[in-house]
């Protein structure tokens, strides 16, 4: 996956962006199918040594959040190594800032020795069920918390 601008990064969550991180927001209709990044972030705070929470920015601009799953440990598969959160703001989607979060987490399951990479998606119309298939996450038939289960066979 090719990034679409050479300034494309991403930074930890630090004092200092913690508040422009909250304020990110998605589309109205798609706030059902995530949760909002300060929950994403109490949620990485209570499980810290899994979690790998990231902001996405463009030059000096926030687009999104995203936050990996590294377990593992984890006795349930599609726990071990995932996309948890994936947020792009509402006013930035459509521009591949969403492929170029996945490809990170990708790269740095790659950099932990991992062969898949997995992730959940609420199944409903505003969900992310197109976005992770047009990347080539399959589903592998398991629903998890009343979520599709589906995973991304690294190369």
């Amino acid at each position: 996956m090719k990034p679409v601008s050479p300034w494309l990064r991403l930074e930890q969550v630090t004092a200092a962006n913690v508040d422009a991180a909250c304020d990110l927001l998605v589309r109205p209709e798609q706030s059902g199918y995530v949760a909002p990044v300060a929950r994403s972030l109490a949620e990485a705070y209570a499980h810290g040594s899994h979690a790998w929470p990231r902001l996405v920015f463009d030059r000096d601009q926030l687009v999104g959040f995203v936050m990996g799953s590294f377990d593992p440990s984890s006795p349930v598969e599609a726990f071990r190594c995932g996309i948890w959160r994936l947020n792009i703001a509402a006013q930035y989607q459509g521009r591949g800032y969403g492929r170029f979060a996945v490809a990170a987490i990708c790269a740095e399951a790659r950099s932990r020795g991992e062969r898949r990479v997995g992730t959940l998606w609420l199944p409903g119309l505003y969900g992310p069920e197109y976005f992770y298939l047009r990347l080539g996450f399959r589903p592998t038939g398991e629903v998890i918390y009343g979520q599709v289960a589906a995973e991304l066979l690294l190369a």
